[in-house]
């Protein structure tokens, strides 16, 4: 495996830049595997922002959310370093509908 489809497969657990490998990799099933669900990672974290607005819970809510995307961002790096497609619990069930 390349160097590049290694960066390009990480790029997709960090945050918005998960949109560099979906435009540019689309070929490469390894990589595009990693983007669709760092794309799924990164919707919910913009969903957890709205949830700020609910009264007293919103915090909680965003603090949990924002902890879940790491801890699956993290696992998603880890997956790419040992050049594996693990399939994260729900997310990769998401990112197979798009």
């Amino acid at each position: 495996m390349s160097a590049r489809t290694t960066v390009m497969a990480a790029l997709s657990y960090l945050s918005v830049l998960c949109f560099v490998p979906l435009v540019l990799e689309r070929e490469d099933e390894f990589v595009y595997f990693h983007a669709k669900q760092g794309m799924v990672l990164w919707i919910w974290g913009v969903v957890a922002l709205f949830s700020l607005h609910i009264p007293v819970l919103g915090g909680w809510i965003f603090g949990l959310s924002s902890m879940g995307v790491l801890v699956f961002s993290v696992l998603g790096l880890v997956s790419v370093v040992f050049q594996r497609a693990w399939k994260l619990p729900v997310i990769s069930w998401l990112s197979d509908r798009f």
